[in-house]
């Protein structure tokens, strides 16, 4: 049974921002460390600060001769069951981190010239070269550290959605990255049959890690241990019938060995190689999981866009449905601009309260439409006002948008309406906005919702938005 269903949210896995999960077992995806760097929020760069934070501090103690210290902090890493990520083929178990396996990790970590060196720079590193540490264990050791980034994001999901909270639960052990010590609190979160319940943003979860030790050992160590030996003449370099000199990297294997002490040896040895590994991974793309791969791995049909268009079309218009109206529009946008824009925050408030914005989204687009919006103006969020009027749209709407923009927040923003009586005219009171130096508001009705779904029906990734584009040259032509 999936979270959608045990709570009856009447939303499918393309509406939710988050991963539905199976709250009786696992969903084979993993909580990536590079991913949490992809997102230009607030949200992320406290995840990012978070885990660097603590395994800087825990390489430190062990450097500095402070093993009972890092074996302590490392020793409260539990099995994070709440997130029902992982390879659990039943029921969930949080299988990599536990009392023992966290011994090991403190053990191996102790034991590998690795961290006393100075080569462990960040979490996912201890996959290069760290004996026992695997996909796996590296999510489940920032879950542990980023749980109170997660509670803060489950309780804004519960909220929108309806998910009903348990007051007074303890929420584990929470990273604090001023103390440098671990400390827990009660918290208020949604409860299943396997206790409480820790939603996971689609947005940071992969099926691999962005660092893979096989790949660096063999397409990295060794091709320059080849070097090595070419450059030396060794007794590894064979002499072929066309005069060419080769060293295999069988012989190379026979040589050095394999395994991950291997790795840090020769790394130690050979620094610029991790350096070159480094690099290319900085500058290499992680894209996150699309909507077909996780229907894939969650064993679901691909996004009806059709059944999701309807739901905001079949709303009769008028105030007295604009919550529902708003609900599906952002069920729409959730899916039709994923994974572009994320991290929704319905009725989003600002001023301390006195104003509220409909639906923000952070922007994470690497590309298209958004990627260009975000490189020329100001846009980390993009902003949603949904008016489910059945009359003409006017300059208070206009104004009410714009007095939500600010240099920070960003000033891109929609209105979305049913209809226009004439969208030319609304379309020049944008301009005027534009002109007036007050943001970038571009106007869609339940036409240009036809519209951008067909074109999310035709392309996987949906990064060109030509509607999009054609409508913000109309604002700024």
């Amino acid at each position: 049974m999936r979270v959608s269903e045990l709570f009856t949210l009447g939303k499918t896995q393309p509406e939710l921002d988050f991963v539905d999960v199976d709250v009786d077992g696992d969903t084979p995806v993993f909580i990536s460390p590079k991913a949490l760097t992809l997102l230009p929020s607030e949200w992320g760069d406290l995840c990012v600060h978070l885990v660097q934070n603590f395994f800087k501090e825990v390489v430190r103690l062990i450097q500095t001769g402070e093993n009972d210290r890092a074996e302590a902090l490392l020793s409260v890493l539990r099995e994070p069951n709440e997130t029902h990520l992982g390879l659990s083929a039943e029921k969930s178990r949080g299988r990599a981190v536990g009392n023992e396996s966290a011994h090991d990790i403190w053990d191996a970590l102790h034991e590998s010239r690795a961290a006393t060196s100075g080569l462990l720079e960040d979490l996912e590193d201890t996959v290069l070269m760290v004996k026992g540490v695997s996909v796996d264990i590296v999510s489940d050791i920032a879950t542990n550290i980023i749980r109170e980034a997660l509670i803060q994001y489950t309780q804004e999901m519960c909220e929108w959605y309806g998910i009903p909270m348990q007051e007074d639960v303890d929420s584990g052990p929470m990273w604090n990255s001023r103390s440098k010590e671990w400390e827990s609190k009660f918290v208020r979160l949604p409860m299943t049959s396997s206790g409480k319940l820790l939603l996971i943003p689609k947005a940071i979860v992969r099926r691999h890690l962005s660092y893979d030790a096989k790949e660096y050992f063999q397409h990295y160590l060794l091709s320059h241990l080849q070097q090595v030996e070419l450059s030396a003449n060794s007794g590894l370099v064979q002499l072929l019938k066309n005069k060419k000199r080769r060293v295999t990297k069988k012989s190379l294997k026979e040589k050095y060995g394999t395994g991950k002490e291997t790795i840090v040896r020769e790394t130690i040895n050979h620094p610029e190689v991790l350096e070159r590994y480094r690099s290319v991974k900085r500058n290499e793309e992680h894209p996150a999981l699309t909507l077909e791969d996780i229907a894939e791995i969650e064993h679901q049909t691909s996004p009806d866009w059709d059944a999701l268009l309807d739901k905001v079309l079949n709303i009769p218009t008028g105030k007295e449905h604009s919550d529902a109206y708003e609900k599906a529009v952002e069920g729409l946008f959730t899916a039709l601009f994923y994974p572009l824009l994320t991290n929704p925050l319905p009725q989003n408030k600002i001023h301390d309260g006195r104003k509220r914005i409909d639906i923000r989204y952070t922007n994470m687009a690497a590309g298209g439409f958004f990627n260009w919006v975000a490189t020329s103006y100001p846009a980390p969020h993009i902003f949603f006002e949904c008016k489910n009027y059945g009359s003409e749209i006017g300059n208070p709407e206009l104004d009410q948008l714009a007095g939500r923009f600010s240099p920070s927040r960003g000033q891109v923003g929609f209105i979305v309406c049913r209809s226009f009586e004439d969208k030319a005219h609304f379309l020049q009171r944008c301009r005027d906005t534009v002109n007036d130096t007050r943001g970038y508001i571009l106007p869609l009705d339940d036409e240009d919702l036809r519209v951008l779904t067909e074109s999310r029906k035709s392309s996987q990734n949906f990064e060109l938005l030509t509607l999009l584009q054609d409508r913000f040259s109309e604002l700024v032509s």
